[in-house]
């Protein structure tokens, strides 16, 4: 197993997938309860996660997203905030700002558990969030913030380029 930091430095974009190689249903469920062990505000977990495995499914999601690489992974995972959830405790804070942040914190540790599994995976986020939801037959409360494409790479991407730590961090 990888230690943290090489996990990180490891993790790429995937866009091309090795359509026809299914991910081990523990690799899965080891990948999904990572998400689950990442912070959250008032550790209320406000997100819920649709892990769609069929093919028809992922090539419209590819459609309504603009990103092919969704229908070729094996399994797409549509991460979506609950911002109802996270208002019950924090008033409007929580329905417009931590609810997007506890969703965006699961995604992040689901890619960072991708890799540590030597999975691929890819973020796609520009779809139009109600034709999403009605596609997936989301409840109401639910707004998709990301979909992650998720399978064995076909190839692994150079890493790309990264702004220096000087450009993105003050000191005080």
């Amino acid at each position: 197993m990888w230690d943290f930091f090489q996990t990180v430095r490891h993790r790429h974009s995937v866009r091309r997938y090795q359509s026809d190689v299914a991910i081990e249903p523990e690799a899965l469920h080891g990948v999904l309860e990572m998400a689950l062990a990442g912070p959250s505000a008032g550790d209320l977990q406000a997100y819920h996660l649709v892990v769609v495995r069929d093919g028809d499914l992922r090539g419209r999601l590819a459609e309504h997203s603009g990103e092919g690489f969704l229908a070729e992974a094996p399994v797409n995972i549509v991460v979506c905030a609950d911002p109802e959830h996270s208002a019950a405790r924090f008033g409007e804070r929580g329905r417009a700002l931590f609810a997007l942040q506890d969703a965006t914190i699961a995604a992040t540790y689901i890619q960072l558990a991708a890799v540590a599994e030597g999975l691929g995976s890819a973020w796609a986020g520009g779809f139009e969030e109600d034709a999403l939801r009605e596609l997936l037959q989301l409840e109401d409360h639910l707004r998709p913030v990301a979909v992650l494409a998720l399978g064995y790479p076909a190839e692994i991407p150079e890493p790309t380029p990264r702004r220096k730590l000087n450009e993105l961090v003050t000191y005080r």
